[in-house]
C-alpha cells in the first residue's frame, strides 16, 4: 500500500468518525430539546399567572442604535404595548452615531408617547466601537434592578419581558434570562426561509437540549434580561468582543451563576435578506467565537476549568474538526463521482451516508414541529438546506480562521444592514 493511499484511506476513517460523532451528540441534544418543551409545557400548566404588581422591578430596557430608522419605530410600539407596568419601565436608546435619522425617528416617537425614554447621541468620532460599547454607556445612566437589552429590529410579543422579568425574580439563582426569537421576514425569499430553520434548529436542539442536559444556556443577544447587581459587578460588556453575549454568558457562569432559556418570551426579528449581508454576520461571529475559544485554551492551562468549557469544546470541534471532515467527506464524494477517485475500504459507507441524511432531516423536523412549522414545503427545504445552507458555514469558518490567525485582521463589529419591512411580515406574529 502506497504512502497516497494511507493518507486517502486516513482522511476518509477521519471524516466519516468525526462526522458521526458530532451526528450522533446533536441526536442526543435534540432528545434533550424534545424533553426541555415537554418539561416546560407541563410547568407553564402548573405555575400560577397572578404576579402581584407591586413585585415587578424597574427594568432598564436598553437599545442600542446605529442606522436602525427602517426598524426602530417598531420596536418602541412594541415596547409600549408590552403586559408591563409603564412606571416600572425605562427605555434607553443609544444613537451610536447614525448616519441614517435614527435619532430624529427616536425623538419623535418619544414626543409623541408618555414612556420613559431617554436618548442617547453618540458623537461620531466616540461612534463605532460596537454594541458592547453602546450597552455600557446605557447602562451607566440606567436606573433598573433588572436590565434588558433588545436588538433595534425587535419586535416583541405583548408579555415577553413580563415572562422573562417573573422568570428571573422567582429563581433567585440564575443571573439572567433569554428568550426565543423569531424571523418574521421568514417568508421574503429562499435565504430567510433557510435562516429560519437554521434558527430554529439552534434554539430547539443546541439550546433547549444543553439546558436539559447540563443547564446551560448562551445569551441571545436580544430579548434577554439580567440582573443589573451582577452586571455591574462584571464591569459590564466587555467593548472588544464581537460576540458580546456569548463572552459575558461565559463571565456569568465562571462566577457560578446560571442562565435560562425560556422558549414562552418571544420576539420577532428581522434576519438577513442577502447573502452578503448574512456572510458578514456570521464571519463576525465566527471570529467572535474564535476569541472565546482562545480564552477558554488559555484558561485550561491557568488551570480554570467550568461548564462552559464543554460548550467551547463543542464549538472547537464543530468549527474545525467537523468542518475539516466535511470538507473531506465533500472533495471524496465529488471525486468519486467523477471517476478520480476509488476508496478500496470495505464498509457500509452508503447506508451510513443515507443514515446521516435522515437524522439531519429528523433534527429539524422535530424543531419544526414544536414551532409548528412541519409542513411539506418546510420538509423539501430542509433537504436543500442539508445540501446548499449547510455548506456555506464551512466557508464561514475558513473565511474566520484566514482572518483571525492568517492575515491576523484587526476585529472590527460589522452593523448588520437593515432592510425595510413588509405590513405583512409586520403582522406575522403567530404561533
Amino acid at each position: 500500500m502506497t504512502f497516497f493511499s494511507l493518507l486517502r484511506d486516513g482522511l476518509f476513517i477521519f471524516s466519516v468518525v468525526f462526522i458521526w460523532l458530532m451526528l450522533l451528540y446533536q441526536f442526543l441534544l435534540t432528545l434533550g430539546g424534545l424533553f426541555f418543551w415537554k418539561r416546560e409545557k407541563l410547568s407553564r400548566k402548573e405555575e400560577k399567572e397572578f404576579f402581584p404588581k407591586e413585585k415587578f422591578p424597574l427594568v432598564s430596557i436598553l437599545i442600542p442604535a446605529r442606522n436602525e430608522a427602517l426598524v426602530i419605530e417598531g420596536l418602541l410600539e412594541r415596547l409600549a404595548s408590552q403586559d408591563y407596568p409603564q412606571e416600572k419601565m425605562e427605555i434607553i436608546v443609544v444613537n451610536d452615531g447614525s448616519s441614517d435619522n435614527t435619532g430624529e425617528v427616536v425623538a419623535k416617537w418619544k414626543g409623541k408617547n408618555s414612556l420613559s425614554l431617554k436618548l442617547i447621541d453618540v458623537p461620531v468620532e466616540e461612534s463605532g466601537r460596537g454594541k458592547g460599547a453602546a450597552l455600557n454607556r446605557a447602562l451607566n445612566l440606567s436606573q433598573g434592578e433588572i436590565v434588558a437589552v433588545y436588538d433595534a429590529d425587535n419586535l416583541p410579543e405583548k408579555d415577553s419581558l413580563k415572562k422573562l422579568v417573573i422568570e428571573l425574580v422567582n429563581h433567585p439563582e440564575l443571573a439572567a434570562v433569554t428568550g426565543l426569537f423569531r424571523a418574521y421576514n421568514r417568508h421574503r425569499n429562499l435565504l430567510t426561509r433557510l435562516i429560519n430553520l437554521e434558527s430554529l434548529a439552534f434554539q430547539w436542539i443546541i439550546q433547549a437540549g444543553r439546558n436539559y442536559f447540563l443547564k446551560i444556556a448562551f445569551l441571545a443577544g436580544t430579548n434577554y434580561v439580567i440582573r443589573r447587581s451582577l452586571l455591574e459587578k462584571l464591569g459590564g460588556w466587555e467593548e472588544r468582543a464581537l460576540t458580546e453575549d456569548a463572552e459575558l454568558t461565559i463571565r456569568i457562569y465562571e462566577q457560578g451563576w446560571r442562565v435560562k432559556f425560556l422558549p414562552t418570551a418571544v420576539t420577532w426579528e428581522q434576519e438577513p435578506e442577502k447573502l452578503t449581508t448574512w456572510f458578514r454576520q456570521r464571519t463576525r461571529w465566527a471570529r467572535g467565537n474564535n476569541e472565546l475559544i482562545l480564552r477558554q485554551i488559555r484558561g485550561l492551562f491557568r488551570g480554570r476549568f467550568s461548564l462552559t468549557f464543554l460548550e467551547l469544546a463543542n464549538l472547537f470541534y464543530l468549527y474545525y474538526l467537523f468542518v475539516f471532515a466535511i470538507l473531506v467527506s465533500d472533495i471524496f464524494f465529488f471525486l468519486s463521482l467523477t471517476g478520480l477517485l476509488k476508496l478500496s475500504l470495505p464498509g457500509p459507507y452508503l447506508e451510513l451516508w443515507f443514515i446521516a441524511f435522515w437524522l439531519f432531516l429528523f433534527e429539524i423536523l422535530v424543531a419544526l414541529a414544536i414551532e409548528k412549522e412541519d409542513s411539506f414545503f418546510n420538509f423539501l427545504l430542509a433537504i436543500l438546506a442539508y445540501f446548499t445552507y449547510t455548506k456555506l458555514w464551512a466557508f464561514v469558518v475558513l473565511r474566520s480562521f484566514f482572518e483571525d490567525f492568517i492575515c491576523r485582521r484587526e476585529k472590527i463589529w460589522v452593523k448588520t444592514e437593515r432592510f425595510p419591512e413588509l405590513i405583512e411580515q409586520k403582522g406575522d406574529k403567530s404561533r
